[in-house]
């Protein structure tokens, strides 16, 4: 099911600046039971994007009828909510009046195996390296193509996730997930301050830690530090946290503190 501006349709202009420009945001959420999960985390955080790339917001309140009306009966699906400068004709400069374009769509939960969360995943080092740029980093911008190229480069289905690199070689993220590590029982996280996307889960998990006493450090760290982790983990919104149980030829245990953020996040969302 998809609405479009509060429509059930399946097509937008051709003019849109979403399609010609990748000019808009993204969320994905979880739905549990006909309940996006996160909802307002994930609102706040468009209306944050909306602030930064200068789109009118259509607010909170529309968001949330049109995704509790596309969600209502589903009882595990994944909800996309797309926001895009709507229709400006050709060229980059901004239509005098912007009319937001919205596009809400459901979608099948993905079928990942109870293994992941339990027992954990493999990744592997993408060669792509994520571009520098503090205008852009930390949002869920449209335009994605270094993840697209990054998760192009392997077909193993052994491998779940693919880390990815900034151009000054520190580790930001993964290619659909971000990235948390355990050495001395200190989390340590990326800054995310010239690239990646600040995920909900994220900053759920950053929140848990303040509130339980857990000490996390967001600082900027080589793959080398990485693979010298008592414990890796990785979350988003609708995995939530998967341990990394190897990297490449490097094997870590699945270690007590991503047990106890795994059952502190349950507990936080039920």
């Amino acid at each position: 099911m998809i609405l479009v501006n509060g429509d059930y349709r399946e097509h937008i202009e051709i003019s849109d600046r979403g399609f010609q420009y990748g000019d808009g945001l993204f969320e994905t959420i979880a739905v549990s039971n006909g309940h996006p999960v996160f909802l307002d985390q994930h609102l706040a955080r468009l209306k944050a994007g909306c602030r930064r790339l200068y789109l009118p917001f259509p607010g909170a309140e529309l968001l949330t009828l049109e995704a509790q009306k596309l969600s209502g009966s589903s009882e595990k699906a994944v909800l996309k909510l797309i926001l895009t400068r709507g229709s400006g004709g050709r060229g980059y400069r901004q239509p005098d009046t912007i009319q937001t374009t919205r596009v809400l769509s459901l979608h099948p939960y993905p079928d990942y195996p109870d293994s992941y969360k339990e027992q954990g995943i493999n990744a592997r080092f993408c060669d792509i390296r994520l571009g520098l740029n503090p205008a852009l980093a930390g949002i869920k911008h449209l335009n994605r193509l270094e993840q697209i190229l990054a998760r192009a480069e392997w077909a193993d289905p052994a491998i779940q996730e693919g880390i990815m690199l900034d151009m000054n070689a520190q580790v930001i993220e993964g290619t659909m997930t971000n990235l948390f590590y355990v050495k001395n029982n200190t989390l340590y996280t990326a800054s995310l301050t010239l690239a990646g996307v600040a995920g909900i889960i994220r900053g759920i998990i950053l929140a848990l830690c303040a509130s339980h006493n857990l000490v996390v450090i967001e600082h900027s760290y080589t793959k080398d530090e990485l693979l010298l982790a008592d414990e890796v983990f990785v979350c988003n919104s609708v995995i939530g946290i998967w341990p990394v149980k190897q990297i490449a030829a490097t094997y870590f245990p699945v270690g007590a503190k991503t047990r106890q953020l795994q059952t502190l996040l349950t507990e936080f969302q039920s």
